[in-house]
């Protein structure tokens, strides 16, 4: 902890310039028309209904999100013409909330960051949106679907080229809102209805984090604007910087699957397919990351959460790539795969100023060969009459040929062969590492020597090893709007390292993220390269050996060991929360409403008693019979006449 600690604190002495972005101009006068096309959309869409639209539908949300896309690229060529300090534009709409000292703009900031993010989010979104006219071709509500998938990627622009924390939020909870309708389309079935509410609820106790971060960074600051507080952050205590990053780290943990907020993201496999693409390639989960790398002027005055991000994301890449070595659902494969990437990430931002810029290129680069996988993995479904269970399948590579040299593409860049893309990104995040820690460094190694076991287990399980196909199924390749998507997307992975080329990424995204200078690892750069080729070719021959030179049962063996029950069953995240946090939460409710039964209750039951109990004795003296009112007038003037007496 006391390594930790010092590395955050040696972070937040680098210093990141505040720059006033300029007011907009040109093409950038039209940045709202990026948001404003998919949520017209999903508007139209939805307004109109899924009957009247069914014909067409699919192809409006392909042609919002493919307009979005030709601005976003536009708006980057221009960006990428100007000077480094005309490199921030603002735009401003209308004034949103005016209230006291509160004063929030519906306002867009458009840099290098936003930038990035707009060219993955709507190109990405095109090729999955294209893929999806294919994949979604016989359901019913193919248009709603479409409705839905606008209204997602909508909602992540406007969460990424939102000015300030609030129009952020905005965006923030559209993400949850959509995440929530998509993961549950197909509600008929109970497990899409749970999983939907599942990612919702905890996906609530994240935006509660980042709520309250807001709160407290208007109640500090005055502002919620980016420019705003990160010209005042140095003038904050540490203290409060340290709270106000720790809670915006609970809602980067809930966007992004990290431990402990990390239990949604493989029920989210639930939703069709597509949709598992856009959360875990383009949008959700990398809005953690981004909310971290953007709030680089907090997180550097704040070693402690900086500190804490470290832990988070070290702890989660190897959460996730234990999960994903004992998963037989490719889905879900892909899932924990997903985690443990988001855990690179999240590490790289936590590493401060020497690997914000890492963090940014491995998430393009995760962006490509994960839509890749993704998408390959439902082009597998597609042969295969939607099975899920790698078990099931095997020898598909001669039936598959297009979906099998894509997807290898992919896999060969996440498990980081040189010269793919995540050779480049994610290597550049363990070197960091070790340079800044080599204890976080070391574990981040054997991380990807896990991801080139799963990785290389689910390519021989789907592609190789003997045919298992159940029977009745005939597998076929995908159609062409599935297939074409699949081979653009694999040559991003192929080249995606590209933009890496002459410390490209780096230069670029340094006037939002700072620059540090460069230090010299604990070995020569070219063995660190070395040593993590030799564990990642460690985990793909433990693999051929374990799965490749086996027989594959059809059947999940019952017999396993502690560690594979573990993994299959999520390393007991469910089983933990339940414990801690829903067990605790009943028992909590239980003992505060005994008060509630027992006292506040028992006045009002306990009176209702009373009274009648009163009106049934009162009852019983009114009989009817003539010689029991004469006895009680009787009684009453002898008890009258004695009163009397003893008074004189």
């Amino acid at each position: 902890m006391n390594a930790l600690s010092a590395l955050a604190l040696a972070s937040s002495e680098t210093h990141i310039p505040v720059v006033a972005p300029q007011e907009a101009d040109g093409i950038f006068n039209l940045l709202w028309l990026i948001i404003a096309l998919p949520l017209l959309g999903a508007t139209a869409l939805l307004l109109l209904g899924n009957r009247r639209t069914q014909a067409y539908g699919h192809w409006v949300g392909l042609a919002t999100i493919t307009g979005s896309f030709v601005l976003s690229l536009v708006s980057f060529l221009t960006l990428l013409g100007r000077d480094e300090d005309e490199r921030q534009v603002a735009k401003h709409l209308w004034t949103w909330i005016e209230a006291g000292r509160l004063d929030v703009g519906l306002d867009l900031l458009y840099d290098p960051l936003a930038a990035l993010f707009l060219l993955l989010i709507t190109g990405v979104g095109a090729l999955i949106h294209l893929y999806s006219v294919g994949y979604m071709a016989h359901d019913p509500r193919r248009s709603r679907f479409f409705a839905y998938l606008n209204l997602f990627v909508a909602a992540m622009l406007m969460l990424i080229l939102s000015e300030n924390y609030v129009g952020l939020f905005l965006g923030w909870e559209g993400v949850g809102l959509a995440s929530y309708l998509l993961i549950g389309f197909w509600q008929h079935k109970p497990s899409a209805a749970a999983a939907a509410k599942k990612a919702f609820v905890i996906n609530r106790v994240g935006d509660m984090g980042l709520g309250l971060a807001i709160f407290l960074m208007f109640a500090t600051f005055g502002t919620t604007s980016f420019s705003g507080v990160s010209a005042l952050a140095g003038g904050a205590t540490e203290t409060t910087l340290n709270w106000i990053g720790v809670l915006l780290l609970v809602g980067a943990c809930g966007k992004s699957a990290q431990v402990p907020l990390q239990a949604w993201l493989l029920d989210a496999m639930e939703g069709p397919t597509p949709v598992s693409a856009l959360i875990h390639a383009a949008t959700m989960v990398t809005a953690g990351v981004y909310l971290v790398t953007r709030s680089n002027f907090i997180f550097e005055l704040a070693p402690t959460a900086q500190t804490a991000v470290v832990i988070v994301a070290t702890v989660t890449l190897l959460w996730g790539a234990i999960i994903g070595c004992a998963k037989d659902d490719i889905k879900k494969g892909l899932a924990g795969s997903t985690m443990s990437q988001i855990g690179y990430m999240m590490l790289g931002a936590g590493l401060g100023v020497a690997g914000y810029a890492f963090a940014i290129f491995h998430l393009l680069t995760h962006g490509f060969f994960k839509a890749n996988m993704f998408l390959g993995a439902g082009s597998v479904m597609h042969a295969m009459d939607d099975d899920v269970d790698m078990r099931h399948y095997g020898a598909l590579q001669k039936t598959l040929p297009i979906t099998f040299a894509t997807f290898a593409l992919g896999f060969l860049a996440i498990i980081g062969v040189p010269p793919f893309a995540g050779f480049w990104s994610k290597d550049k995040i363990i070197e960091t590492a070790l340079v800044e820690n080599p204890v976080v460094g070391i574990c981040a190694l054997l991380g990807a020597g896990v991801t080139g076991f799963y990785m290389t287990r689910m390519m021989l399980m789907t592609f190789f090893t003997q045919k298992r196909w159940e029977k009745g199924v005939h597998p076929h390749e995908s159609p062409k709007v599935m297939t074409i998507p699949l081979i653009v997307l694999a040559a991003l992975s192929a080249l995606g390292g590209l933009m890496l080329a002459g410390n490209w990424i780096v230069d670029w995204l340094s006037p939002v993220v700072g620059h540090a200078e460069h230090e010299e690892p604990p070995l020569p750069v070219i063995v660190i390269t070395l040593i993590t080729v030799a564990v990642v070719a460690a985990g793909v021959a433990l693999a051929w050996v374990l799965v490749g030179k086996q027989k594959v049962p059809n059947v999940a063996p019952a017999d396993v060991s502690f560690a594979t029950r573990a993994a299959r069953a999520d390393l007991y995240g469910d089983a933990i929360n339940d414990a801690v946090v829903v067990n605790a939460g009943k028992a909590l409710v239980r003992a505060s409403t005994a008060g509630d039964r027992s006292i506040v209750d028992g006045l009002f039951t306990g009176g209702a008693v009373i009274v009648a109990g009163s009106g049934e004795l009162l009852r019983r003296l009114q009989n009817g019979y003539v010689r029991s009112y004469a006895l009680g007038i009787l009684g009453g003037a002898v008890l009258l006449v004695l009163t009397l007496v003893v008074v004189n």
